[in-house]
């Protein structure tokens, strides 16, 4: 099957609605061209906050939306359900999985990122990651059916191993994850067992970096370290990750009384989560083959200035797909982080160059401005560093958790996403409960 745009008007080809894509589209919404756009999915989901459905603080729809909503008021979109398995660049098409043909005038590719286990996939079915709502609700569900088999577990060493949670790497998603547990076993399931005691899970942080948010500064990493140790998170540094398996796993660190070397030890745990590493979408490797765009270790595309592919005008990457730099006058050119900011900005780039293509104007280089970085680590407790006009403003502690709090409601699409979460986190913030505590098969994924 064929879809055929309007005659005579340019067709911008999206791959992808997440922050790039979306904005891409948002960005061209008055311009005369017709945009179709492709995504896995039928929703475009806010990452930044896909921890709190997994430890049941928000249903998945204050954190989702329909693509077809979002763009129902833009009738230059049309948005299709698919797979891209195929990249004919000579003849401009795309052939998705169900056997849909899309040719393009111009390409914006955004399909974003997914886990790396760098080299050791059968690792993913015992350490799942967080990149979709179905990892979010295959987190929660072995987060809460491990607490629901200590109740149960009769052996005390076993019972202890089932109330003992690992995740691995202390990046933003890690330490969120790691703070918000400490609080599900404290104080939200306080009470609610006979037999075990909920409190007396152990919550573990496993880095292999010498620091917790390394893309932050030491001063504000050291703050965080504290603050998750004083929620009661066991935070292990220089330590990495060797072996994973149902029952637990091998970690290799160093010596704890500072002699040389390392040495390897086993921790028995009910349930592992992955947070340590990102590769970039299986798209990557389409792109490289059809049009022979070099990719960095991630599987990122390597793209030009202007966000375009070498030889290949027609085609942008953005995102976390796209290994792209950033320079300012009188600087070395930057990596661009992956991070939501930088794939909105890349967005408007992308959909700004496709105007200029079409009317004969140079391209313009992207610009990444960095607005600083966040993470909350618990109830009260952050860390923010953001960049101004005077320099970099850097705080910690309460002021940092409301500033988080406040800018991932006003991040949220929708008016109602935005007034569910601030009802539902006011609510567990003056009673601790955690109500999307709902799973519909504790032998698989799902969730009610």
């Amino acid at each position: 099957m064929s879809t055929t745009p309007t005659p005579g008007r340019p067709h911008v080809l999206i791959v992808g609605c997440g922050f790039g894509g979306m904005e891409a589209a948002r960005a061209l919404r008055r311009a005369e061209v017709d945009i179709t756009m492709v995504d896995k999915t039928n929703h475009h989901l806010f990452q930044p906050l896909l921890y709190q459905v997994a430890t049941a603080g928000l249903a998945a729809p204050s954190i989702a939306a329909p693509i077809r909503l979002l763009f129902r008021q833009q009738p230059n979109v049309t948005t299709l359900l698919g797979e891209v398995i195929y990249i004919d660049h000579e003849a401009r098409a795309l052939h998705l999985a169900d056997g849909t043909r899309l040719a393009w005038d111009h390409l914006i590719l955004a399909a974003g990122a997914t886990h790396s286990y760098f080299g050791n996939d059968a690792w993913e079915p015992v350490a799942p990651g967080l990149k979709t709502l179905a990892d979010a609700f295959e987190v929660r569900r072995r987060v809460l059916v491990s607490f629901e088999a200590a109740e149960v577990e009769t052996d005390p060493a076993r019972r202890r191993a089932l109330l003992t949670f690992a995740v691995i790497g202390a990046g933003p998603t890690g330490v969120e994850m790691a703070g918000t547990l400490v609080e599900i076993a404290r104080h939200t399931l306080k009470g609610e067992f006979r037999n075990v005691d909920p409190a007396t899970a152990e919550v573990l942080l496993i880095e292999g970096g010498s620091r917790v948010l390394q893309a932050m500064p030491p001063s504000l990493s050291q703050r965080a370290l504290e603050q998750l140790q004083g929620l009661g998170v066991q935070v292990r540094l220089n330590a990495k990750v060797t072996a994973i398996d149902s029952r637990g796993l091998e970690v290799e660190s160093p010596f704890s009384d500072g002699g040389a070397g390392v040495g390897s030890h086993r921790i028995e745990c009910g349930c592992v989560i992955w947070a340590a590493g990102v590769a970039a979408s299986p798209l990557g490797r389409l792109v490289a083959e059809a049009t022979g765009a070099e990719t960095d270790r991630s599987g990122r595309v390597k793209v030009l200035p202007d966000l375009s592919l070498p030889n290949h005008p027609d085609i942008s990457v953005i995102g976390d797909l796209a290994a792209a730099t950033s320079q300012r006058p009188g600087q070395d050119p930057k990596p661009v982080p992956g991070v939501s900011p930088a794939a909105k900005q890349m967005g408007r780039t992308a959909a700004r160059n496709i105007l200029n293509r079409i009317a004969g104007r140079p391209t313009e280089a992207f610009r990444y401005r960095d607005f600083g970085n966040l993470a909350t680590i618990g109830r009260n407790s952050a860390v923010v560093d953001l960049g101004t006009p005077f320099g970099p403003l850097r705080f910690s502690g309460r002021l940092a958790w409301l500033f988080w709090l406040f800018a991932h409601i006003y991040f949220l699409i929708g008016f109602r996403n935005r007034f569910v979460v601030l009802m539902d986190w006011a609510s567990a913030y003056w009673s601790f409960q955690r109500h999307a505590r709902v799973v519909a098969d504790v032998k698989g994924r799902g969730e009610l």
